[in-house]
């Protein structure tokens, strides 16, 4: 889920950014300091949207940088379990697939890919048994998340698409158009015979 977060830090500016008006130096450090940052309390930094409020400089002896208190915004994307995910299948392996979300790729056991018994093909592709569906890199999916892991650098992001409502865009194309046939049969179905008079 994509969030809004308010940080007040000391933002040390490097010399070579001097020579910038000030709140353009600490804007420029906050965006390379934040690039590919990630934190398991605030998540994934996607970018700094603004900068509020820039104190008094003070520089450390021995450290040639300036440390200015600072108030900005950071845009930031946290997975949260159960929370519906749109992607598409980056890569297709025999124990599964990993789907890239955007801002981190998350992984599809084999299992979890759809209802039914699921083989890897030789072309690359994962193939359902009796659905005959296929799911190859590229496919946009819908899943949700189930599992999440902090061990390490990044998350690791367990993916489903075996409920209602989730999988390839065009499975859950094909499932609302049975689900519509359904309805329109059971409601002539359902509609009385009218007599004639006689």
């Amino acid at each position: 889920m994509f969030y809004t977060v308010d940080v007040e830090d000391y933002v040390r500016v490097e010399p070579r950014l001097f020579g910038f008006k000030t709140s353009d130096a600490v804007a420029k450090q906050l965006q390379e300091t934040y690039a590919d940052y990630h934190d398991k309390e605030i998540g994934e930094v996607i970018g700094v949207m603004s900068v509020s409020e820039v104190g008094d400089g003070i520089i450390i002896p021995g450290d040639g940088a300036a440390y200015y208190k600072s108030r900005f915004k950071l845009i930031v994307w946290k997975p949260e379990l159960q929370e519906l995910a749109f992607g598409i299948i980056d890569e297709i392996t025999n124990f599964g697939a990993f789907i890239n979300l955007g801002v981190m790729k998350g992984m599809i056991h084999i299992s979890q890919t759809m209802d039914d018994y699921v083989t890897f093909s030789t072309t690359n592709t994962l193939l359902g048994k009796d659905s005959k569906r296929v799911l190859k890199k590229g496919d946009p999916c819908l899943a949700r998340v189930v599992a999440l892991s902090y061990k390490g650098d990044q998350p690791k992001i367990g993916l489903t698409m075996r409920q209602p409502g989730l999988g390839k865009l065009e499975w859950i194309k094909e499932e609302k158009q049975k689900v519509k046939k359904s309805i329109k049969k059971s409601v002539r179905e359902d509609k009385p015979v009218k007599e004639k008079k006689k």
